[in-house]
């Protein structure tokens, strides 16, 4: 009788222990793939505008196409020279026995730094306010062994 008037506080997922060890359980993680025609070490040339459902309570349909417009257009500026730096590595590969193609190497490098830094400014601008986190992931495809950057907001 002296639990009466004991006030609880209810978890709405509760803490599992196993074997003294604390799992706490968190949600996976929205996954923004790359939708274009081209792929250049890992990077598509755009990103999927399509608001994903798995965002719908989070972010506003207009705050998530205004972040992946400015990847897209990070992307637009700097993956066509990429491709070319690819094709001229490629035809030149025998003759400068693959150094050709640390230019496109280097290049890529810069644009997935330049794709990063505009998702650390929206992550420090709105997305950590949200309670949100997005970061660029190198993932496997599905249909070959190929790696592919996607997006994670976690």
């Amino acid at each position: 009788m002296a639990d009466f008037d004991a006030i609880y506080e209810e978890d709405d997922e509760p803490d599992r222990f196993i074997d003294d060890t604390l799992i706490i359980s968190v949600p996976d993680p929205v996954v923004v793939r790359g939708a274009g025609n081209i792929t250049v070490f890992g990077l598509n040339n755009k990103f999927d505008t399509e608001f994903p459902q798995g965002l719908a309570a989070k972010v506003a349909p207009e705050e998530y196409h205004a972040t992946i417009s400015r990847l897209n257009a990070v992307l637009k500026k700097t993956l066509p020279m990429n491709a070319k730096w690819l094709l001229c590595g490629c035809v030149c590969c025998c003759c400068t026995l693959g150094c050709s193609l640390w230019p496109v190497i280097c290049l890529s490098k810069r644009t997935r730094h330049a794709i990063e830094k505009v998702l650390d400014w929206e992550n420090s601008h709105l997305f950590h306010k949200l309670g949100l986190h997005w970061r660029l992931c190198k993932q496997r495809c599905d249909s070959s062994s190929m790696m592919e950057y996607e997006m994670n907001v976690l």
